[in-house]
């Protein structure tokens, strides 16, 4: 008889230890699953969510007098344009800085009143990447104006608005964030460098730290000696609060995935394990025959394990089918800002049929072990 055939017969034969292995196997695959989605997802939302807070850099120039930054909020010193891209092009910079953005930012007066004026650049992501640049993207001749500002000039959006002698259509009126930006006005880093009179110059560059790493663990010392090596006439803060924040919330991802597939591997080889160990139990007269009939500890072996695999390959597809409809239907509640970016992986179904049936196999290795040790007339004559 052959090895196949030899299989089918034991799985109908014992069709409902197959089915309760091949369940737990498909219920491990499908937390396994779940567990990875929603990972992925709450990382893809922690992202979202903590770019949308803001930058937590600022890269300012090193001899920017610090009381007129902290009393003003810009920096009284300027460097080249091209700094930012001298910045992105040094090896290994955006491991540790991300999302670099020129800007330019200064005072000018508005309806008769001093306005801040601040100017976008270009954002430069690290290579590779396909993460949507943060902050405001605006063409030459726009501007977005603080609520406040709106207020005062009565302006609306699409109307136009005279800043230093020149036209400029209002794209949007920010709503109010109860900062500064209520008196800010937002224009490109072209049309704010003429307005100021500093065509090509910045006096600051707007980035986000990617060390995650909170307070403790001293990512702004870290950020500062990268700095120091790559752009040594700039100086970096961090804010502080917000970079704070993020590395925890980063953390705390990782941590999640890293206590859920454990545990969920652990129970899934508990379970199957388990189930192969009684099967053994059960079936010891009829393991003692098999050898007494000739049967090599080989071909036994194969059986259990072999068995093992194939319940693996079924518990993979299902458990991949299950876990994937879980984590599509409870994902848009979980997580609403990403929700339309959930969907499934078949990358995870191909990990899933790899190896799910060699942890199957792996799982059940002491039984098969304990089957092919035994004496089969020390069996036959117990029995």
């Amino acid at each position: 008889m052959s090895l196949i055939s030899l299989l089918a017969r034991e799985v109908r034969h014992h069709w409902i230890n197959a089915i309760l292995g091949t369940l737990g196997l498909a219920i491990a695959v499908a937390l396994l699953v779940t567990v990875q989605m929603t990972t992925a997802a709450a990382e893809r939302e922690t992202r979202r969510v903590m770019r949308d807070l803001g930058f937590n850099l600022r890269i300012i120039p090193r001899s920017t007098d610090m009381d007129h930054f902290w009393t003003h909020g810009f920096s009284d010193q300027t460097m080249s344009e091209q700094t930012v891209r001298t910045l992105a092009d040094q090896h290994g910079v955006f491991l540790s800085f991300n999302h670099l953005t020129p800007t330019l930012e200064g005072r000018i007066e508005a309806g008769g009143r001093p306005a801040l004026l601040t100017g976008v650049g270009e954002t430069l992501v690290g290579p590779g990447e396909a993460k949507q640049p943060m902050g405001f993207r605006l063409k030459p001749g726009q501007v977005f104006l603080g609520s406040a500002i709106a207020g005062r000039l009565k302006a609306k959006r699409g109307e136009g608005i005279q800043l230093g002698g020149r036209e400029f259509k209002i794209e949007r009126v920010l709503a109010e964030s109860g900062t500064d930006d209520e008196v800010r006005i937002y224009g490109a880093l072209s049309d704010v460098q003429r307005l100021l009179g500093a065509p090509g110059r910045i006096n600051e560059i707007k980035a986000v730290d990617c060390l995650c790493l909170t307070a403790d663990q001293d990512p702004l010392g870290k950020l500062r000696a990268v700095l120091e090596q790559t752009l040594p006439e700039a100086r970096v803060l961090q804010l502080r609060t917000l970079a704070d924040a993020r590395a925890k919330q980063r953390q705390m991802a990782t941590r999640y995935a890293q206590f859920a597939v454990p545990i969920v591997l652990l129970a899934g080889a508990a379970w199957l394990a388990l189930l192969a160990w009684l099967n053994v139990r059960e079936r010891r007269v009829e393991i003692g025959l098999w050898r007494a009939l000739g049967h090599s500890t080989s071909r036994i072996a194969v059986l259990f394990l072999g068995k093992a695999m194939a319940l693996g390959l079924v518990g993979a597809v299902a458990g991949f089918v299950l876990g994937t409809g879980i984590a599509l239907r409870a994902g848009p509640e979980l997580f609403q800002v990403t929700a339309k970016s959930l969907r499934g992986d078949p990358t995870l179904l191909l990990w899933a049929l790899v190896l799910t049936p060699s942890f199957a196999a792996l799982a059940t290795l002491l039984p098969t072990l304990r089957a092919i040790a035994q004496d089969p007339s020390e069996v036959l004559r117990a029995d």
